[in-house]
């Protein structure tokens, strides 16, 4: 999972991304000196600026340089897919998409962004700052975290280097509440496992700090976390004498997976639980463990369907490995990014 581009969204490049909007904006001035070639030389630009915003998401430039270029071509369809691409990098918060409804975004596009990067920085440091600056803005942000959806792996990486931030000024019982919820839409963020498993080793919260380490390995083997903390763990000496120590049983586990399970199914869909037990209990429905994997990939969520794949395959069903690789390959498409 370290390679390709789910690995390169955990590392925006920003010397590229910084490259590509210089090369865009060379077009555009191409396009004002040469106007018979001007088409051509816009082209140029926003594919350039595309590549910008692919390499580097974090970049306040990379979103107004391709957004100036859309609105200099009267791309207004664009414009409007890339605002609500830039909604989806900081949680697809509904206010913030509601303000797109029945307004001219050609005239409004500039105001919207400046707007956007004001009240939600995408710069760590300055958001930092702002959400430090009291107490009631960092409640405010642990409660917008929660209502959010974070599933965008842009979004997801975004916010989990918020929660870094926070964790190390010393929030640690903040941090690892919120940090479930991003791993709960995303539990691919092998990155964010791992700094949750070291923070309850730390704080001797052993089973927990395992299943972290043992979810941080399925996706990223090469590290062998859970290993390494078995190791560990086997090394301990208690007055000189080693300290036996076993992983969590099975039931454990279980426990585990199927909080964060329930966690990204009320995340993806926080009406549609109640009323699929609703209509369970009104037709009597018996709904196999399999059957309901498929029905969670069919609806999108792919996170839940991972989880229940993965409780099943940890009580030793073999029927549900296959659903489990299905769930996997769901998660990373699901990273797949396409610039507007």
């Amino acid at each position: 999972m370290a390679e390709g581009l789910a690995g390169r969204l955990q590392h925006p490049r920003r010397s590229l991304g910084d490259r590509h909007r210089s090369q865009a904006m060379k077009f555009l001035s191409l396009a004002e000196e040469d106007p018979d070639r001007a088409a051509a030389s816009v082209d140029w630009a926003e594919q350039n600026a595309r590549q910008a915003l692919l390499h580097d998401f974090t970049s306040d430039e990379n979103w107004r340089c391709l957004a100036h270029i859309k609105k200099l071509r009267g791309d207004e369809s664009g414009l409007r897919a890339l605002m609500q691409d830039l909604f989806s990098v900081l949680g697809r918060d509904p206010e913030q998409i509601a303000q797109l409804d029945g307004v001219a975004i050609l005239e409004v596009s500039e105001e919207l962004l400046e707007a956007a990067f004001s009240n939600d920085a995408l710069d760590i440091e300055k958001w930092w700052i702002d959400v430090a600056a009291s107490e009631t803005e960092l409640a405010a942000f642990i409660e917008r975290v929660g209502r959010l959806d974070l599933s965008d792996p842009r979004c997801n990486v975004l916010f989990g280097r918020r929660l870094e931030r926070m964790h190390a000024a010393g929030h640690e019982d903040s941090f690892i509440p919120l940090a479930r919820r991003l791993l709960a839409q995303r539990p691919v963020n092998y990155e964010l496992w791992t700094d949750l498993g070291r923070l309850h080793e730390r704080r001797e919260e052993y089973d927990e700090a395992w299943f972290c380490y043992d979810q941080a390995q399925t996706h990223y083997p090469e590290a062998r976390l859970r290993n390494e903390f078995r190791e560990r763990m086997e090394a301990r000496l208690d007055d000189g004498v080693r300290k036996p120590w076993t992983p969590p049983a099975i039931d454990a586990r279980d426990e585990f997976l199927a909080r964060m399970q329930s966690l990204a199914v009320r995340i993806a869909a926080p009406d549609e639980a109640g009323t699929i037990e609703r209509e369970i209990e009104e037709e009597i429905v018996t709904v196999t463990d399999i059957d309901r994997i498929a029905e969670l990939l069919e609806s999108g969520e792919n996170s839940a369907a991972f989880f229940l794949a993965r409780r099943l395959v940890a009580t030793g069903d073999k029927t549900a490995r296959e659903w489990l690789d299905r769930a996997s390959e769901a998660l990373a498409a699901d990273d797949e990014i396409h610039i507007p």
